[in-house]
């Protein structure tokens, strides 16, 4: 594939955040966006010490965590290249894809390339099950899931050291979901020493993967109840002036189907992407009580302070400030409803482009990086609001 000119990202001081945050949302083959991004990241000189990822953001979170800063984008190639290896589809995929012309004629090509991923799937990632679960007998592990995730295991254990992601450097969160309570769960290693089990739980996505045991219970993906680390990190992390890059797989905002296949495209758009926009406002609101807390706390008189409310309150109330820069994943047209599961090397590259192109494009606005007023104490940032 020939390469075409990157554009450059300009090396930027650290900016004036106590900590830097990267959280990388769940969306299957859309997930070399990330590492495109984390990429721009790295050669600007930014390096987050705190990654926090669900499903397929777990596991590019765990390549990261798990690497010095030095390796970090060449395991993360390393991976992205090995399960979009070429089988025999794609020595005819991709060129044919390269003279598709119109988005329709590319939307075929590409549903192609997603079903021989359903039929053959991804290798180093998951294969199917040979018979398929219906032909399993009720309560073996083969009964459960379309596919074979052990392979994934396999590829983590070689491109990640999990003693460095347990180590005393970067902070790693995996969230996932408890099948049996259907609680959400965060693995975070200052609470749990992190292994590849605990990233492949993250992804764990029924039915067409088995659910993941660990310490006698099992889990599912993570997105099946949020599909964003953003409310973890915000709200249960520890209160500091936060810089946070939020890299979104699923946008909110799109066309008015007018196919069943669009209809499908926007079911999942919408069904992954809301929570995002949720838990964003939650936490405005929460960020407004903090700051009028601490601003009503200080004006009281001495004698109030040794209140039992008082006490409370101060405990809850600061003037933290937090900057969310939103990367979000605008889908093309001829990708249509299987752009999660379509893992073609020709899709990956172009994602990992736009990810990249995406986050250049940011880190050029110098009001991205800008610690927010006092306010709410919660400044957006969308490159795409400048479009």
């Amino acid at each position: 594939m020939a390469k075409t000119a990157k554009p450059t990202p300009t090396k930027i001081r650290r900016p004036n955040f106590e900590g830097v945050a990267l959280l990388l949302q769940g969306g299957g083959a859309l997930g070399a966006y990330q590492a495109g991004v984390y990429e721009a990241l790295f050669e600007a000189g930014i390096e987050p010490d705190w990654v926090a990822g669900i499903s397929i953001g777990a596991i590019n979170s765990a390549l990261i965590a798990g690497n010095p800063p030095e390796e970090r984008v060449a395991k993360l190639r390393a991976f992205w290249e090995g399960i979009t290896a070429s089988p025999a589809w794609d020595l005819f995929s991709d060129p044919l894809a390269r003279l598709a012309r119109g988005n329709d004629a590319r939307l075929i090509v590409n549903q192609l390339s997603a079903t021989t991923t359903m039929f053959h799937g991804a290798p180093g990632f998951f294969a199917p099950r040979i018979p398929n679960p219906w032909h399993h007998l009720r309560g073996t592990h083969e009964a459960t899931s379309y596919y074979d995730t052990s392979a994934l295991k396999t590829t983590l254990e070689r491109l990640v050291d999990f003693d460095r992601v347990n180590s005393e450097g970067m902070r790693l969160s995996v969230g996932a979901v408890n099948v049996r309570t259907g609680n959400f769960v965060y693995f975070d290693t200052t609470t749990h020493r992190i292994g590849p089990e605990h990233v492949i739980a993250s992804g764990s996505l029924p039915p067409g993967f088995p659910a993941t045991e660990i310490d006698g219970e099992h889990y599912w993906d993570g997105g099946l109840v949020s599909n964003t680390p953003l409310q973890w990190v915000l709200q249960y992390g520890p209160r500091r002036d936060t810089l946070a890059f939020q890299v979104d797989l699923w946008s909110a905002h799109g066309d008015f189907p007018e196919s069943m296949a669009e209809v499908l495209t926007r079911q999942k758009e919408i069904v992954y992407s809301s929570r995002t926009r949720e838990n964003t406002e939650r936490f405005r609101m929460t960020q407004l009580i903090r700051h009028n807390a601490a601003t009503l706390l200080n004006a009281l008189p001495e004698e109030a302070r040794h209140l039992p409310e008082y006490k409370f309150l101060h405990g809850y109330a600061d003037h933290k400030v937090y900057r969310v820069v939103e990367l979000i994943y605008h889908a093309r047209q001829y990708e249509g409803d299987s752009k999660d599961y379509e893992f073609s090397r020709l899709s990956m590259e172009e994602h990992w482009r736009t990810g990249y192109s995406d986050t250049v494009r940011t880190l050029h606005h110098p009001e991205a990086l800008v610690r927010p007023e006092i306010g709410d104490g919660l400044g957006l940032f969308d490159i795409h609001d400048f479009d």
